[in-house]
């Protein structure tokens, strides 16, 4: 039997979806491993939720440090831990050209919007006040840009007349749990690759010829 391909999670703060993608593993949705949880803040309740779950927690305080001396630090301790993959989860900070070099298309991201549209902090009440009838989430590979990589997939939420910032975010979390997971299965089954902008099936590609 293959071993499992083992996941990195960063995150800043509550870290919903990282529990989303421990509670897809739990549930053997998701057929890898978390092997450490990482965190810049010592206040995130995501590395306690990591530690009552027996994962690896680490603590990595970024503030008062460079960008690129916390990376180094951070890329050192996935690189100690052996992840096929890292994983944003509510991480925010933008990774130096450096981090993303060391794990070229083996970082993802979700944001809460549909990108290219709402990119950055509050991406709800961006769509929310531009009047978008449509939003949803956009699971992507990570580059040096803000919300900016190549997408692996997208869930589409409607919004609703009236509805506020609030109910808005609740509803696009609940298909970010469920999107976070999907594309994390479909890179690490390899059956994904990225040309260009694009990220295409393999088999796709394969059908076509």
């Amino acid at each position: 039997m293959a071993a499992l391909k083992k996941l990195g999670i960063l995150l800043s703060g509550r870290g919903s979806n990282f529990e989303a993608i421990a509670d897809s593993i739990a549930a053997g949705r998701l057929a890898a491993e978390i092997a450490i949880v990482i965190s810049n803040r010592a206040d995130a309740p995501g590395l306690e939720s990591a530690k009552r779950r027996g994962l690896k927690a680490l603590l990595i305080p970024s503030k008062g440090r460079t960008r690129e001396e916390h990376d180094e630090e951070v890329v050192a301790a996935l690189k100690g831990a052996q992840v096929d993959l890292v994983c944003l989860a509510g991480y925010m900070r933008l990774l130096s050209p450096e981090f993303v070099r060391a794990f070229p298309n083996r970082i993802v991201n979700i944001h809460p919007s549909l990108l290219p549209a709402f990119p950055g902090m509050e991406a709800q009440k961006q769509a929310l006040e531009y009047g978008v009838k449509i939003t949803g989430c956009t699971v992507h590979f990570v580059d040096e840009h803000l919300d900016h990589g190549p997408i692996i997939l997208q869930k589409t939420v409607p919004v609703l007349e009236g509805e506020d910032v609030h109910a808005l975010s609740a509803r696009i979390l609940e298909q970010e749990h469920l999107a976070y997971s999907e594309a994390i299965e479909l890179v690490l089954s390899g059956e994904v690759e990225v040309q260009e902008r694009r990220v295409v099936r393999k088999s796709a590609r394969l059908e076509s010829r």
